[in-house]
């Protein structure tokens, strides 16, 4: 199997002791539907596949404590230095709340996920073979939407995908806006991989059907759940793709429920060490993120702003265009402002022991799971600081692996290079599970 990056054994190492995965627990007694604070998708995408927009409560017990969410700093101009510094603080208040919290009440505060269906009209059955699931998981700061583009151009190359599920964690997009009361001022990744678990084990319907499911998704049977722990699904073949912090709960949920996954696509996934660059590089991002703006007058004042960063110019259009549509919404003032607040996002960047304890269990990942790497190689200052800790994570589980570098994006792969990320995952579903595969494209 061609690879871009040679073996390359691990050198680097945590000290981290990775925690036992904490047990899901059913809700009990009635449960208390929230009204919905956005509008469910009706419509379709290339005429191809029905979306439609679905909520499940969120894994019981939440793993971390029970504590105020904190007050963001001022927004203001700071330096490099002044950013790290800030970052550095705010990480650092994160690792206390999460010490102290190993003695505090188990929090049982009901949250909800959101996630959005996308189901091929018209599918036709084949009873010799499970059909092919994608499920999708968003990197920090963006709306289940955001894979949308990437879809456009990889669905018509992939004609047998049946279904696609796109995650959306607690604290992000429509998540955000229907748990808003009831966010926590700390959050651990594995709490985002006990969600994702939770929906695949006790919610995610047996098979795919052309019609519509409700917008409360049934919890399933106890047996059927089990029985999926066991032995997978029993009419799916599926398939997870995961970026950035999204790859890092992929990859928890297929370490802890290996018979659920068949293979899973992760981009530039944050399963690291944390040490040396990749330490300083998370404090300057989260106190980036802290002081960022979240508030414009209109949607055309937020896409002349974004066009105007040189982060936000990198993306395709249509990625911003998706963004400007379903990362923001209508806040009452007569202004639009983020669905995911930046504290929250600042929150979920700053607890990083989920992303080490990953990286310490990676090589003990189940052989008959494959897995493609997706890495960022567009020139840059951080991809250069971070090559030599791409290398050694794309071999952490050397066996049934391979590795893809795509040369025009940075690590924001959806968002800048959604082209060739679907011909890379066409060609892989084609090689894999026979799914039908178009033009190659350049990267």
């Amino acid at each position: 199997m061609t690879s871009s990056f040679p073996y390359t054994p691990t050198t680097l190492r945590t000290s981290v002791k990775p925690r036992p995965w904490v047990p899901l627990k059913r809700h009990e007694g009635h449960v208390e539907v929230p009204p919905l604070p956005f509008k469910p998708r009706t419509d379709n995408l290339l005429g191809m596949y029905d979306i439609s927009t679905h909520i499940i409560p969120a894994a019981n017990p939440r793993i971390t404590p029970d504590t105020p969410v904190p007050k963001p700093p001022p927004r203001s101009k700071r330096t490099l230095a002044e950013l790290k510094e800030l970052g550095l603080e705010f990480i650092k208040q994160q690792v206390r709340q999460g010490e102290d919290g190993h003695s505090a009440v188990t929090d049982e505060r009901l949250l909800w996920n959101c996630v959005n269906r996308y189901v091929k009209k018209d599918k036709e059955t084949n009873a010799k073979s499970k059909g092919t699931t994608l499920f999708l998981v968003h990197a920090t700061g963006f709306p289940k939407e955001i894979w949308e583009t990437t879809l456009c151009y990889l669905l018509p190359a992939c004609g047998v995908i049946d279904e696609i599920w796109s995650w959306e964690s607690v604290q992000h997009g429509d998540s955000a806006l229907l748990n808003r009361q009831n966010l926590n001022g700390s959050f651990d990744w594995t709490d985002n991989a006990r969600d994702i678990a939770n929906f695949l084990i006790n919610y995610m319907p047996e098979g795919v059907e052309t019609s519509a499911l409700p917008i409360q998704l049934q919890q399933l049977p106890a047996f059927i759940g089990e029985s999926r722990q066991k032995s997978g699904f029993s009419s799916r073949t599926l398939v997870v793709v995961g970026h950035s912090v999204g790859g890092c709960a992929a990859a928890s949920v297929a370490l802890n429920f290996p018979a659920l996954l068949s293979s899973m696509i992760l981009l530039d996934p944050m399963i690291d060490t944390f040490i040396g660059f990749p330490w300083e590089h998370t404090q300057y991002v989260v106190g980036l993120t802290l002081v960022k703006r979240e508030q414009w007058p209109s949607r055309e004042d937020a896409l002349r702003s974004f066009k105007s960063s040189p982060m936000f110019s990198a993306w395709h259009p249509d990625v911003l265009r998706l963004y400007i549509d379903y990362g923001l919404y209508e806040d009452g003032s007569g202004s639009v402002r983020l669905k995911t607040p930046p504290i929250h996002e600042a929150i979920d960047c700053a607890n990083l022991r989920t992303g080490r304890e990953t990286w310490e269990l990676m090589e003990t990942l189940d052989e008959n799971i494959e897995l493609l790497w997706i890495v960022p190689g567009k020139p840059s200052p951080v991809v250069s600081m971070m090559e030599q800790v791409s290398k050694e994570r794309v071999w952490r589980r050397p066996a049934n692996s391979s590795n893809i570098i795509i040369k025009s994006s940075d690590h924001l792969i959806p968002h800048e290079s959604p082209e060739a990320l679907a011909q890379i995952m066409a060609d892989f579903l084609h090689r894999k599970y026979g799914v039908s595969s178009s033009r190659q494209s350049k990267l």
